[in-house]
């Protein structure tokens, strides 16, 4: 448990950092836009359906490289680790946006979940990441960091994209 530690304090202090400047930070409103799409909001919509396609791989791949789906697939442990590296490059404008632009906002319940899942899942993601060169880990530690990074996106891809598209419409 002690491997675990540094990484899970790591962790938390990135999330609630994150939820402090998102509460502080007063928002510029300015709009962070990707090429290609026709606003801020169907931005962040598309690029958060992509990294929860890709949240997807990491839970099959995962499931593979642990036994619990019999396949073999030596090049598995690659597509894990890209699917999660792209998941996480298509993460950051959206992340940024938030924060930049917006601001954490506890108005609306589905905006504080939002909120909430957002710091979760990035004070998740840094635990993982330091957790994983650590010896002596938990066998259970990597597996349930992942499944509460994996639930705290559909968490994000819910209270944004599915509330984005059944709102607003399937826009580009």
């Amino acid at each position: 448990m002690t491997a675990l530690l540094v990484p899970a304090l790591a962790g938390v202090l990135t999330g609630v950092s994150l939820g402090v400047y998102g509460e502080l930070h007063k928002p510029t409103g300015y709009a962070v836009s990707v090429a290609g799409f026709s606003g801020p909001l169907a931005m962040k919509a598309w690029l958060t359906t992509g990294v929860f396609v890709l949240a997807l791989a990491q839970v099959f791949s995962a499931l593979v490289m642990w036994g619990r789906i019999t396949l073999d697939l030596p090049w598995i442990g690659a597509v894990h680790r890209w699917s999660g590296r792209l998941a996480f490059l298509l993460s950051l404008p959206v992340a940024f946006h938030c924060l930049y632009a917006l601001g954490a906002a506890y108005d609306s319940p589905r905006v504080m979940i939002h909120s909430v899942l957002g710091c979760f899942f990035y004070g998740l993601f840094v635990t993982k990441m330091l957790a994983l060169p650590r010896k002596g880990l938990p066998g259970w530690a990597l597996p349930v960091a992942g499944g509460l990074a994996f639930t705290a996106l559909a968490g994000l891809w819910l209270t944004s994209s599915v509330w984005f598209f059944t709102t607003i419409g399937v826009t580009f």
